[in-house]
């Protein structure tokens, strides 16, 4: 993942077992092409340079089964660790938190959801036969990143869909290119555990 024009479209793929979306940049280039391996303990993601899935880009792997305080570590297409994503433990239940370290363990971002209740609200509506239909369209929660300084790098947002399946990534400060997959991973893992959260 290098170059990358922002924004950056995520789209789910529908009508199929796997959670599956492709990651597409402002030039609708695809920068990835992501894939959950279903029915497995330890969640595990591959990241393909396109939905032909003949290149591997990363593994995305926890370090544990299932759980709050699990990490989800990052390798490479040559198998080195670059570094993880990690769920700030029961305190993430209501109001979503998740930090970002390098590989030597060095905290370097944090991802924090803006309102929990636009979350809490999409999660009540879509529980509701036919009203669920829409409410992709109501109720979008965003999340932040920012460094350890509070200075916001890059925001998620979902965006009005149907299904709720599509997802925004923008830029909104200095984002350093060594720093750059490392959040765009985070965010990809992120989302992927939040919708299964509801």
């Amino acid at each position: 993942m290098k170059n990358i024009v922002y924004p950056l479209k995520l789209k789910f793929k529908i009508g199929t077992l796997a959670n599956d979306f492709v990651i597409i940049d402002a030039n609708n280039f695809t920068v990835g092409y992501v894939r959950q391996k279903m029915f497995k303990f330890v969640d595990e993601i591959q990241v393909f340079s396109d939905s032909t899935k003949k290149n591997i880009f990363y593994t995305i792997k926890a370090n544990k089964w299932i759980d709050f305080s699990a990490a989800y570590i990052f390798t490479d297409e040559n198998g080195e660790q670059i570094g993880r994503v990690a769920r700030k433990g029961w305190a993430s239940v209501w109001n979503a938190r998740y930090n970002i370290y390098d590989k030597e363990g060095n905290q370097l971002f944090y991802i924090k959801e803006r309102n929990p209740w636009v979350k809490v609200c999409d999660a009540i509506l879509n529980s509701i036969p036919i009203i669920s239909l829409f409410a992709g369209y109501l109720f979008n929660p965003k999340y932040d990143v920012k460094d350890m300084q509070d200075n916001k790098i890059v925001m998620l947002k979902k965006d009005p869909s149907f299904w709720g399946r599509n997802f925004s990534v923008s830029k909104e400060g200095d984002l350093k290119d060594e720093h750059e997959e490392k959040i765009v991973l985070s965010l990809m893992m992120m989302i992927l555990l939040e919708r299964r959260r509801g």
